[in-house]
């Protein structure tokens, strides 16, 4: 199964975290499509909880993200901070 998210909803964050409103290849604005995939497969999963070919691809975009965020994290801290922040992902230190 695969999430595919609104063409409106996907273009509201390429411009939110974007540098230009067609940027969808930076590394933040990737993390952010992939945090909201992330949120409405969980949402799916909550009802359909014997779908495991979602849950493997749930683990495998929560994987993809993680190495998105390490790769920002060595790269730009500031970014990093202000991103994880933004998007509510995790507690800050």
């Amino acid at each position: 199964m695969t999430i595919n998210l609104k063409n409106e909803v996907k273009s509201a964050i390429v411009e939110k975290f974007g540098k230009t409103a067609k940027d969808t290849g930076s590394v933040e604005t990737q993390i952010a499509l992939l945090t909201e995939k992330i949120s409405e497969l969980t949402e799916h999963l909550k009802t359909n909880q014997k779908d495991f070919q979602g849950r493997r691809g749930l683990l495998m975009m929560v994987g993809r993200r993680k190495r998105l965020l390490s790769y920002l994290k060595d790269r730009n801290l500031d970014d990093y901070r202000k991103l994880i922040k933004e998007l509510n992902i995790r507690e800050t230190k």
